[in-house]
């Protein structure tokens, strides 16, 4: 049998350290590498002439999507193995019309948000970067002390997660091990499953009013936009806080930079639509706004984690069996 023909689509300055040299031997060890360095377009002679040869293409963040002209220009391709999250900007509907499978490594990337997800919440409920802020102006200490004595930290708190999602399970399950009460609201989710084991199937109205801490975890969808507005965040409680490391789309912001301008509440935001927002726009500068560039997803190092799960698939995919990580058609809709 012949070995597979591989070549790799992405922003080189988007994917470093998603195939370091060891990566890359693991694949040679089965596949035959066309060309090491990632095509960042797929339009141009030498692209089409890789394309025209591999039967495996590895794709990454800055991939251009593949389109039906692109596959024309494939005709032995098998697989897409993409090392990242969503597909959505990569893959069109031609992919799956030709009969090309398609991989992911959105659990991956799930790893290092979940897990930036917890540290927030803890520091959420504990009002660590309240605490910072009252430190460096009054390093008597006396303010520091006063919000100390409030009720606020980890215990007996109560958590919501919009979205039964991969990151929003593997959040469910990290939260299992503190005294914290856990409510989660899904369309999607039954009674039976296995998420409810151990937090509360609820409506959004019931998760937003009764949560300490409200952290979204759902896709950004056409039903999904604007999901969290202004009677949503209205229902918080004094004191409460808001996380999004989901979609900016999913939140109303000009509905959210009233509320927390309000001081009532206040959020730890990693995402926001537009994906950087305006010059002079609030979020930069409330005292109650934790921001961050869209960071909760894997960087530096945490990238390999990526590439290994595309690796893995690659090896199943080669040695004829099931697809860890498959993507159908069907649930590109629902997927983030």
């Amino acid at each position: 049998m012949m070995r597979p023909k591989l070549a790799f689509a992405m922003a080189a300055d988007k994917t470093r350290h998603v195939f370091d040299a060891e990566a890359l031997a693991r694949l040679a060890r089965g596949c035959d590498i066309v060309r090491a360095e990632p095509l960042e377009e797929l339009s141009s002679p030498e692209a089409r002439a890789i394309l025209g040869q591999i039967d495996i293409l590895v794709t990454g963040w800055g991939c251009p999507m593949v389109s039906e002209e692109v596959i024309r220009s494939a005709p032995n391709l098998k697989l897409i193995a993409h090392a990242a999250g969503t597909v959505k900007f990569t893959v069109a509907p031609a992919v799956y019309e030709a009969g090309v499978r398609v991989t992911h490594a959105a659990d991956a990337n799930a790893v290092p948000v979940a897990e930036f997800t917890l540290a927030s919440i803890i520091f959420a409920n504990k009002r660590v970067f309240e605490l910072r802020d009252r430190y460096r102006a009054d390093p008597a200490r006396r303010s520091s002390y006063a919000l100390m004595d409030e009720p606020i930290g980890n215990y007996h708190r109560t958590i919501g997660l919009v979205g039964a999602s991969r990151i929003g399970r593997k959040v469910a399950r990290m939260l299992e091990g503190f005294d914290f009460t856990v409510l989660v609201s899904d369309p999607f989710v039954q009674k039976g499953d296995p998420i409810t084991a151990n937090a509360e199937l609820v409506d959004l109205d019931s998760l937003m009013t009764r949560s300490d801490v409200v952290s979204i975890h759902a896709p950004s969808l056409p039903s999904t936009r604007g999901m969290i507005g202004a009677r949503q965040l209205r229902l918080m409680k004094d004191g409460a806080a808001l996380i999004n490391t989901a979609r900016g789309a999913l939140v109303d912001e000009a509905a959210l930079i009233a509320e927390l301008m309000t001081g009532r509440i206040h959020a730890v935001i990693d995402v926001t639509d537009p994906e950087i927002p305006a010059s002079g726009s609030p979020l930069y500068s409330l005292p109650n706004v934790f921001l961050t560039p869209h960071v909760a997803g894997a960087v530096g190092a945490e990238r390999l984690r990526l590439g290994q799960m595309a690796i893995e698939e690659i090896e199943r995919f080669v040695a004829g069996e099931k697809l860890e990580f498959e993507i159908e058609p069907a649930l590109l809709e629902r997927l983030a």
